[in-house]
């Protein structure tokens, strides 16, 4: 059963499937050590890690298992970052968010509104019961953005 990536938007952002024409800003935004700091995997180092990236975007949509939405912001279009919702399961009526923004897109509220309007649109769509998110216990901003999407923290993973 395929899920179709819906084409979503907020008043600063623009949320739409990954086109192949995103692998720049992707290998950019994934292959900084910066931003990746609180990762379990290493920067990439080739735009190939990009361009499949986006292919398995597709896959994800095909496969009906979740959506990953590139975000652009409204006001120059920029590519910012993206926003994912993943590892959907019918049966338990559950999913697991997932987000990475570029660093000059940090602290502006961007990543909890494009959460906020996918999370919305999961909600209405598919019958959800439960999301779940992990971040890393030392990034303070990601944790903060899911207590005001309203997570709560049941556990830390060792």
């Amino acid at each position: 059963m395929s899920l179709p990536t819906p084409t979503l938007h907020t008043a600063r952002l623009r949320l739409r499937p990954f086109d192949d024409a995103d692998a720049n800003d992707l290998f950019a935004l994934h292959s900084s050590a910066y931003v990746l700091r609180y990762w379990d995997a290493p920067p990439w180092s080739e735009r190939v890690r990009a361009e499949r990236f986006i292919t398995a975007c597709r896959q994800m949509a095909e496969g009906g298992t979740g959506a990953r939405l590139a975000v652009d912001r409204v006001s120059d279009g920029a590519f910012i970052g993206w926003c994912s919702l993943n590892r959907w399961n019918p049966g338990y009526r559950s999913a697991s968010l997932g987000y990475c923004f570029d660093d000059e897109a940090w602290g502006h509220g961007y990543a909890t509104e494009a959460a906020r309007v996918l999370l919305r649109w999961a909600f209405d769509t598919l019958d959800l019961n439960r999301v779940q998110a992990e971040t890393d216990t030392r990034n303070v901003a990601s944790a903060r953005v899911l207590e005001k999407l309203g997570f709560v923290r049941e556990g830390t993973l060792r």
